[in-house]
């Protein structure tokens, strides 16, 4: 019996960045495993502990620590990531403000604290692999947003690790779940519940290739909450002790808690908490329950929505996986099964799953692993260049890959026979301020204004290859153009500067499309109206006519003035004015029409 080759690559982790554990993970031997620390764990607490003397600990270390100096133990650090002070309250140490406006705890920003649990997880890596570990995949909840994610690259940076790609967590938790299914095609929603994030993806997987239909999710939604919400139910007053007091008491209810997941009831011990008090309270499944039901819903809310963008019914789902570890509550599987008419997939580790995908993705990456087609993103919106200069997003920013989109355009002029289709890429307001990746002529028949229809579909294959279709639908003629590797293979330093640059011209971006929308608008309607007026002035009143024409000065006023808002109020205002006229003139040409027949 022949040994199959043995896979060789290049070594990069696979790390699940989670707000309550961390976890990594790489391919050895064609295998995806998950390394455990010097104490056997697969599994490291996202918690710091950092000393007066400048000394840190991570993990287990620092937990241990919480008992005694709860006020220098940071936990659920994910939850301040890429956020401005004031945009989070609660937290287990005081929040400060810092230079830039960001967030600092202990003197540190988020990024600083996620990087000591980064490098943490470098170091179990190393130690057990024998060699050094630079590069990683981590993952990130899928409504993250940009800041957020720049914020968890950073943190990678800080650590030590080129950070090869940031991957969202319910896609690594599908390519876990889908590793033994890769000749099915099946269609999977992944129920993502966490300490302190919450994600719902409905993902299709078909051949190898993992496809997100839609995600829904929560950035501030996870067992957190929970906790808080318990520790309050046990101390009335816990708004008004101290932050150290505080910070026990949420501790025992996060214990309390997670015994409720496989006890009927627990006792929630807080001896001496505020220095003289103390407390012993008998806590039920029952009383958690009714505690969570709030937090739960949140959660179906993002369910029913995710559904609804994926096209899907509870009934076309193959499975529903869960993944967090918030999901071992029992009231969590017992919704989330009558939500979907159906027993959640327990298969996958709550804890690990996610942790697990990741490292397959980074095989993939790193050429160990060849069984499956990564799932990319397009780093910047796809569009086309329309009537103005103005730019048409038909696939934003960030869309998982493979992909497609269309729409349907037609002739700005009266006797056009073709369009020049201008496919661009970016994400300015305006065409000439994005990148040209191809133009091409599309041919149709002549026809009136507004008469021509040309279907124009991109789509993004799972190789990163962009095709554009446009078609002619009087006669269903087709022209197709490829366009290798442009869509997805963009320089880093590029996007930044694409993106910073939406950023910093927004406004003067918007207001030139505002303008130029109601620039269109006006040049259509003014001409349209005088027409009619002239040819069928006697269907409106004599006050119907003076606002008309009022109306119709103040777009010529403000086209002069070139002034973006007051123009789009003069179209919409001149709009309104001449509804009812509209409807006249459809009325009296329907009348002629019917006469003729007669």
């Amino acid at each position: 019996m022949t040994q199959p080759p043995r896979v060789t690559g290049e070594l990069i982790l696979g790390i699940d960045l989670g707000t309550t554990n961390s976890a990594v993970g790489a391919v050895e031997s064609g295998f995806p495993i998950l390394l455990a620390d010097t104490e056997g764990s697969r599994i490291t607490p996202s918690a710091v502990w950092f000393g007066a003397d400048g000394s840190v600990e991570v993990g287990r270390k620092a937990l241990r620590r919480r008992a005694s100096e709860p006020g220098r133990v940071v936990t659920s650090v994910k939850r301040l990531m890429g956020r401005r002070f004031g945009e989070e309250a609660e937290f287990c140490v005081p929040i400060e403000r810092g230079a830039d406006g960001g967030i600092r705890v202990l003197g540190r920003t988020p990024e600083e604290v996620s990087a000591e649990i980064l490098r943490e997880l470098k170091s179990i890596a190393e130690f057990r692999l024998g060699r050094p570990a630079e590069k990683a995949v981590i993952t990130v909840p899928a409504y993250f947003n940009d800041g957020q994610r720049a914020a968890t690259k950073r943190a990678g940076e800080l650590a030590g690790l080129e950070v090869i790609r940031i991957v969202s967590e319910p896609t690594a938790a599908a390519l876990a779940y889908g590793l033994d299914k890769l000749d099915e095609h099946s269609r999977v929603a992944v129920y993502d519940l966490g300490g302190g994030t919450f994600d719902l993806s409905v993902l299709e997987m078909q051949d190898g290739v993992f496809q997100v239909l839609a995600t829904r999710g929560d950035t501030r939604l996870g067992g957190d909450d929970l906790d808080v919400a318990l520790a309050r139910h046990c101390v009335a007053d816990l708004e008004e002790l101290d932050a150290t007091a505080k910070v026990r008491l949420i501790a025992e209810a996060e214990r309390v808690k997670c015994a409720l997941s496989d006890r009927e009831s627990e006792t929630f011990r807080a001896p001496f908490y505020d220095g003289s008090r103390s407390l012993e309270k008998e806590v039920t499944r029952d009383d958690l329950e009714k505690l969570a039901r709030p937090w739960i819903a949140r959660t179906l809310t993002c369910c029913r929505q995710a559904l609804a963008d994926a096209g899907t019914t509870p009934s076309d789902l193959h499975a529903v996986v869960l993944v967090g570890g918030s999901t071992r509550i029992p009231a969590v599987r017992n919704a989330v099964a009558e939500l979907f008419g159906r027993e959640p997939d327990l298969s996958q580790h709550p804890d690990e799953a996610v942790a697990l995908g990741a490292t397959i993705q980074a095989g993939v990456l790193g050429g160990t692993l060849r069984k499956m087609v990564l799932l990319d993103v397009t780093p910047l919106s796809l569009g086309i260049e329309t009537f103005g200069g103005l730019m048409n997003i038909l696939i934003p920013r960030n869309t998982t890959i493979p992909c497609k989109a269309g729409e349907m355009f037609t002739n700005a002029a009266a006797g056009q026979a073709s369009m020049r289709v201008r496919v661009l890429q970016g994400e300015r307001e305006m065409a000439r301020d994005n990148w040209e990746l191809g133009c091409f002529e599309v041919p149709f028949e002549p026809a009136p204004k507004g008469q021509a229809r040309v279907g124009v579909q991109f789509r993004i294959d799972e190789n990163g290859i962009l095709e554009v279709l446009a078609r002619d639908v009087t006669t269903g003629r087709d022209t197709v153009v490829e366009i290798r590797s442009a869509a997805v293979n963009v320089d880093d330093e590029a996007v930044e500067k694409m993106v910073g640059e939406s950023v910093e011209y927004a406004f003067e971006d918007m207001a030139e499309r505002v303008f130029t929308e109601a620039k269109l608008k006006a040049e259509e309607l003014l001409p349209a109206v005088e027409q009619a007026l002239a040819e069928a002035g006697d269907l409106v009143s004599a006050e119907e006519r003076s606002e008309i024409e009022t109306a119709a000065v103040a777009v010529k006023e403000a086209l002069a003035a070139g002034l973006p808002n007051p123009l789009k109020a003069a179209v919409q205002r001149l709009d309104k004015a001449t509804e009812a006229f509209a409807a006249a003139l459809v009325e009296k040409a329907m009348m002629e029409a019917l006469e003729r027949r007669l």
